[in-house]
């Protein structure tokens, strides 16, 4: 879809109008005594709480006086039909089981896409204050520190690298033998980033984030700032990623490749 630059403007208007409202929906709760998580009842833990709720309800609402044109698919209430041929995916809260753990890694996720994917795309960290936003010839962060623009590393060695996952199982067996077959070949592996992981990626900290198992609205958000800021996100297959299920961030294409033939060649092996 062709979006001239007055609804780029308007677009990322709205967008950020939505991590404002979502950042004190979430705040509320955070670290918060007495806050309930639900299981989702996926098979393995899944938490929801009220702040995830109130935090989609609040966006929601913003997108229904702004862009009632537009459909919407959130992770806590599903999807919207609009008419316009684009979508908001949200996640009030990505990474629930940090929330209520008191992390500071969880963050909101917004994204505006057309039936290709992605974008314009918000990373929002609302305790530390950061939001890194990409899309549109915006790649930037900003945070306690002011405005930054968003660059990913310079490229080095597969040996050099440093690789986030959520999960040190990251998904099934076979998922996980295949992550840690390149963990193995890095020089630094770090777990429980949620959506944090692929800001720093963003910001130039870190080479690779790889994980499986995700939905749509895991990912869309921070393809949007990744890409922006020059780097690179697909499937496993080397395919597109917005759909979600197995996903590799990579700094540059060289480490990428580098990192998904080692995944493919455990996986088929």
């Amino acid at each position: 879809m062709t979006v001239d630059e007055a609804t780029r403007n308007a677009l990322r208007q709205v967008a950020h109008a939505l991590a404002d409202v979502a950042r004190p929906a979430t705040l509320a709760y955070f670290r918060a005594s007495g806050l309930v998580a639900e299981d989702k009842g996926t098979g393995r833990f899944d938490p929801v709480t009220k702040a995830d709720r109130a935090a989609e309800t609040a966006m929601r609402e913003v997108l229904a006086k702004l862009r009632p044109q537009d459909a919407v698919l959130g992770e806590e209430y599903g999807p919207t039909g609009g008419s316009s041929g684009l979508t908001w995916v949200l996640d009030p809260i990505d990474g629930t089981r940090g929330y209520i753990s008191g992390t500071p890694t969880w963050g909101v996720l917004i994204a505006v896409s057309d039936a290709g994917g992605p974008l314009y795309g918000i990373i929002d960290q609302p305790y530390i204050g950061e939001r890194f936003s990409g899309g549109f010839g915006e790649a930037v962060v900003t945070g306690p520190m002011g405005e930054t623009p968003l660059s990913v590393a310079a490229p080095r060695p597969l040996s050099e690298a440093t690789i986030l996952t959520t999960f040190p199982e990251v998904g099934t067996p076979d998922e996980g033998r295949a992550f840690h077959a390149v963990a193995s070949s890095c020089r630094l592996t770090r777990y429980g980033m949620d959506c944090y992981g692929y800001a720093l990626l963003a910001a130039g900290q870190v080479d690779l984030v790889i994980e499986a198992g995700l939905q749509s609205y895991d990912i869309q958000a921070p393809i949007a700032v990744i890409e922006a800021a020059g780097g690179i996100v697909t499937n496993w297959d080397g395919g597109p990623a917005k759909d979600g299920g197995r996903v590799i961030a990579a700094a540059n294409p060289a480490i990428h490749a580098e990192a998904i033939a080692i995944l493919r060649g455990s996986i088929e092996g």
